[in-house]
C-alpha cells in the first residue's frame, strides 16, 4: 500500500508540470520488454530531436532523454511489472531550467511500450492501473467453455480455462427422450461444478478478498450458472452481462460493459467503511480519528482499518529558527508553512516528511488494511470536513 500511496503521489505531482514546448518525455516498458531494446530506441530519439527548432527544447529535450539511458542502466533486467519514467524540464521559471527524472513500478504488469513528447506528461496509463485497486473474478463461458480471471485495476490475468462435456444436442439411438435430457443435465451440472470450484479454489486462496464475480458470454449458460448453487456463499454475483466470446477477448469486452458497476461497486464499499466508521465514531465506539490518535493506535497494533482521504497531506516539517537556534517539530496541513518563531526568528526548514506516507508504512508493518476514500463523494466530505480525513477502525479500546 506504501507504495501505491507514492505512485499516487507523484502522479498528482507530475499532473502539474507543464513544459515550455514538447520537452516532457513519458516512457512505459512493459514487463517482459529488453532494456537494451529500449536503450536502442532512446538514441534514435535522441538523434531525432536534433531536427527540433527550438533550441531551448532541443537541448531539454536530450537532457531528458540521456538522463533516462543513464538510470536504465543501473537495472540488469525490467522490474516484474515494468516501468514508467517521466523526465523533462519542471521548471516553472522559463529562464531556469530544471530536469528531473521521475519513476514508478507498476502495481500490476505494464503490457503497453510507450514513448511520448509533450507539454505534459503522459499519465493515463498508471492512472487507469491505480483507479481500481479492488480484486474481481471474471468468467465469460457458454455451453461449450468457459475462462476464468481476475481483474485488478486495468490488469486482467487469467486464471483457467475449461472446455464443457455437455453432450451434444443430437438424439443418439437407442436413449430414450427423458434419459438423454437427464444425460444432458448432469453434464451441465457437472460443468458448472468445474468452473464454480475453479472460482471458488482462487478466492479461498486470496482470504474471499475478491470483492465479487463478473459473469459474462454468449447464450443462456451464463444465467444458468449464475442461479446456479455451485459457489461458495463467500462468492457474490455482482452482474450477468452479454458477451460476443469466451476467450480473452471476452474478457475485456466483460470489463468494458461493466464499466459502471466497477464504479458502483467502489462507492459503495467506501460508502460502507465510512457509515461503520461514523457509528461507531457516534457512539465512542471502536473508532478514533485525527493524526495523533490514529497514529497511537496504530503503533499499539490496534487498528483493524486505517482511513485516509485522498486529497489529504499531512508533512511532519522541522524548523529551525534562526535567533535562537532552536529547532521543533510541527505538523503542517497542506503546503502551508510556519514563517516565524514565536521569539520573532525566520524559520529554517531542516527537514520534512510525509506524515501519511509513515500513517501507511506502520499499517503494512502491523497487518492492517489501508482505505483511501474519495473527497468528492458525499461521505467522502463528511469524512475529511468533519473528521479531519484521517481515522481508524479498531479491534478492540
Amino acid at each position: 500500500m506504501k507504495n501505491e500511496y507514492s505512485i499516487n503521489k507523484e502522479i498528482k505531482k507530475l499532473k502539474g508540470v507543464r513544459g515550455y514546448g514538447t520537452e516532457l518525455i513519458s516512457i512505459y516498458i512493459p514487463a517482459d520488454f529488453q532494456l537494451s531494446e529500449e536503450v536502442a530506441k532512446l538514441r534514435e530519439e535522441y538523434s531525432q530531436s536534433s531536427n527540433i527548432k527550438s533550441k531551448s527544447v532541443r537541448t531539454n529535450v536530450q537532457s531528458a532523454i540521456d538522463n533516462i539511458i543513464q538510470y536504465l542502466k543501473l537495472y540488469r533486467e525490467t522490474p516484474k511489472n515494468g516501468l514508467a519514467i517521466f523526465a523533462g524540464n519542471i521548471s516553472d521559471n522559463p529562464g531556469k531550467t530544471n530536469i528531473e527524472l521521475f519513476s514508478m513500478e507498476p502495481p500490476v504488469p505494464l503490457k503497453v511500450n510507450i514513448y511520448r513528447c509533450d507539454s505534459t506528461f503522459l499519465l493515463y496509463p498508471i492512472e487507469v492501473m491505480m483507479s481500481n485497486k479492488d480484486t474481481y473474478v471474471l468468467v465469460v463461458m457458454d455451453g461449450r467453455e468457459a475462462t476464468i480471471a481476475s481483474l485488478k485495476g486495468s490488469h486482467i490475468q487469467v486464471i483457467k480455462k475449461l472446455n464443457s462435456m455437455v453432450h451434444a444436442k443430437v438424439r443418439k439411438g437407442g436413449q430414450s427422450a427423458r434419459r438423454y435430457e437427464r444425460g444432458i443435465e448432469e453434464s451441465i451440472g457437472e460443468y458448472y461444478t468445474r468452473v464454480a470450484e475453479v472460482i471458488n479454489s482462487y478466492c479461498e486462496k486470496n482470504s474471499f478478498k475478491p470483492k465479487g464475480l463478473i459473469i459474462g458470454g454468449p447464450g443462456p449458460t451464463k444465467e444458468g450458472f449464475a442461479k446456479s448453487d455451485k459457489l461458495n456463499y463467500q462468492v457474490k454475483a455482482l452482474g450477468v452481462y452479454d458477451t460476443g466470446y469466451t476467450d480473452e477477448f471476452g474478457l475485456h469486452e466483460l470489463v468494458e460493459k461493466a464499466t459502471d458497476l466497477l464504479k458502483e461497486q467502489e462507492a459503495f464499499q467506501e460508502r460502507k467503511i465510512i457509515e461503520r466508521f461514523i457509528q461507531e465514531t457516534a457512539v465512542n465506539g471502536l473508532a478514533v480519528h485525527g493524526f495523533a490518535d490514529t497514529k497511537a493506535a496504530l503503533e499499539a497494533d490496534k487498528v483493524e482499518k486505517l482511513i485516509i482521504s485522498d486529497e489529504l497531506e499531512i508533512t511532519s516539517v522541522t524548523y529551525k529558527c534562526t535567533n535562537d537556534g532552536k529547532s521543533f517539530e510541527a505538523m503542517e496541513i497542506g503546503s502551508n508553512r510556519q514563517q516565524k518563531h514565536e521569539c520573532g526568528g525566520k524559520l529554517e526548514i531542516v527537514k520534512e516528511e510525509d506524515a501519511i506516507e509513515e500513517l501507511i508504512e506502520i499499517a503494512d508493518h502491523t497487518g492492517s488494511d489501508t482505505v483511501f476514500v474519495s473527497s468528492e463523494s458525499s461521505f467522502g466530505k463528511q469524512f475529511f470536513m468533519g473528521f479531519g480525513g484521517v481515522g481508524a477502525i479498531i479491534r478492540y479500546k
